[in-house]
């Protein structure tokens, strides 16, 4: 398939040109909205605000850090940092200092625009970045420190392969990993999005994701403002608000998308109990980030009028399946590969191709994959073989086509659409007084998909409670990072070599320990 690249850059300003008075975005607070912005204002803003990031020495190529809540900033702040070719570093507003002191160090960013209250900890962790205070919980009225800028686009040459997004993913080596994301990648996954879902400029997506991560920034904000859609943002997901903003019918801005992952709706469902309410007008439910159930599946059809379209996407990679939006869903399967998207199935170990039906790593080829991640060659040389990017994802694909994921090579947890690095936490855990060793693994969950649980082995003659390493936890990792269930085995299950065997040490969760 033939589609046209250029940079995120261009296809922005070409769309927001070619609907000036439209309305993009009405921003809200517990569901009432706070500020409506057209094309043509957004645009503006976005510009006033580039250049007073270049007069602050922003320069193309420099990593700039959004550590804010999700607010109107965010946004406009990312539009200007594409428009003059920064590499924007989202992370997650609920980090803590344990947290940020690595991925400041690792993305070295020239800025970190972040919440006053969070200025003292950036300076410190990081002394060689400017720090940009901006009040993000304030309404987007009230912050005018670049509405003195020009608002004419910054002159800026840049190229489809530079890069514009360092998204942080978790890996096994415990450190997460900057995937860095070029203007070609994100073009030719938001481009996919909109062609295999028709995203329009008549649709109006309701947003209640989270902004740092793929999910929220590219599959959600970028397919929509690309396609020239409304969007109805919510500062955070709140069930009952989501529901209620969601059932409006009667309004111009009625919403006609929802995205979600699977723990969204089971919570959104819990909310409305056995209230059933009118969602006609929603034409598109997707579910992704996360494996979906085929109770919850049905459930999410009997209460929201419609089937959701159940879809696969990695940070490095884009969107890369989705179960087709006209057509056969097949429950459980991640769907049929996006267009651009090279898929093969390939045994771990002797890396050649299983035969069709049979489980093995899958490889993936694609414009919207990572070329790479952020200073870390020998991570991207493994990840990467032939040519091919090797996922960590087991699987199998059907007779019709159609993908399905049997296990993770990787142990990554997925909890409620969030990824957890095992060691990480295992870090944590070990800094507790009278802890020998830990091991933490996900283990099933019909809310979260996946819970985090830890088996900690205690000092011999300590009286270690669960609540003591939960609390340390709370302190140095951000709350779904944290263990919900904790044990004290004896030893932990290792083979020959002294490695701890995971696969044993679900099954010590399994069986009621």
């Amino acid at each position: 398939m033939s589609m046209r690249v250029g940079t995120l850059k261009d296809r922005i300003e070409d769309s927001f040109a070619r609907r000036d008075k439209k309305k993009a975005i009405s921003f809200c607070r517990d569901g009432k909205v706070e500020t409506r912005l057209s094309y043509g204002e957004l645009n503006q803003d976005a510009n006033r605000c580039a250049h007073t990031l270049q007069e602050m020495g922003v320069t193309q190529g420099d990593r700039v850090v959004l550590f804010v809540n999700k607010s109107l900033i965010f946004v406009v702040a990312h539009l200007a940092l594409q428009k003059i070719g920064a590499v924007v570093v989202p992370l997650n507003p609920g980090f803590k200092a344990s947290e940020m002191d690595y991925l400041l160090n690792d993305a070295d960013p020239k800025l970190v625009v972040t919440d006053p209250a969070q200025k003292g900890m950036i300076s410190k962790l990081a002394p060689r970045s400017r720090v940009l205070p901006v009040a993000s919980q304030k309404p987007y009225q009230d912050l005018d420190f670049f509405r003195a800028a020009g608002a004419h686009a910054p002159e800026i040459d840049l190229q489809p392969d530079d890069p514009a997004l360092i998204i942080y993913t978790s890996g096994t080596t415990g450190n997460p990993k900057g995937a860095v994301l070029t203007h070609r990648n994100l073009v030719h996954d938001a481009q996919n999005v909109i062609k295999i879902w028709e995203i329009t400029a008549t649709d109006v997506l309701c947003h209640a994701l989270p902004l740092f991560h793929v999910h929220g920034l590219c599959f959600a904000l970028h397919t929509a403002l690309l396609a020239g859609s409304g969007v109805i943002m919510l500062d955070q997901f709140k069930p009952a608000v989501v529901v209620e903003v969601l059932a409006r019918s009667n309004q111009k801005d009625a919403c006609t998308v929802f995205m979600a992952v699977p723990a969204m709706y089971t919570k959104m469902m819990d909310t409305l109990g056995r209230q059933r309410l009118n969602f006609d007008h929603i034409r598109l439910w997707t579910s992704g980030s996360a494996p979906l159930l085929v109770k919850d599946l049905e459930r999410i059809q009997s209460v929201f009028g419609k089937e959701p379209v159940e879809r696969e996407g990695m940070s490095e990679t884009g969107m890369n399946f989705s179960n087709p939006l006209k057509g056969r869903r097949k429950p459980g399967s991640i769907g049929l590969p996006l267009p651009g998207l090279e898929v093969r199935i390939v045994d771990p170990d002797t890396l050649t191709d299983v035969a069709p039906g049979r489980v093995g790593e899958i490889w993936l080829k694609s414009p919207a994959i990572t070329p790479g991640y952020w200073r870390k060659p020998a991570a991207t040389s493994e990840t990467f073989k032939q040519g091919w990017f090797r996922t960590g994802d087991l699987g199998r694909v059907d007779e019709d086509g159609y993908y399905y994921l049997t296990d993770r090579i990787k142990h990554i947890i997925i909890t409620g659409g969030e990824n957890v690095s095992a060691q990480e936490v295992e870090t944590v855990i070990n800094r507790v007084d009278n802890v020998l060793e830990s091991s933490v693994v996900g283990i099933p969950d019909e809310k979260w998909g996946e819970k985090v649980v830890a088996a900690v082995v205690a000092k011999p003659g300590s009286d270690l409670k669960p609540d003591v390493i939960k609390d340390f936890c709370k302190e140095h990792l951000h709350d779904w990072k944290c263990p919900k269930e904790i044990i004290f085995p004896e030893n932990l299950p290792k083979n020959t070599m002294g490695k701890v065997l995971k696969e044993e040490v679900k099954k010590l969760f399994r069986r009621g320990y």
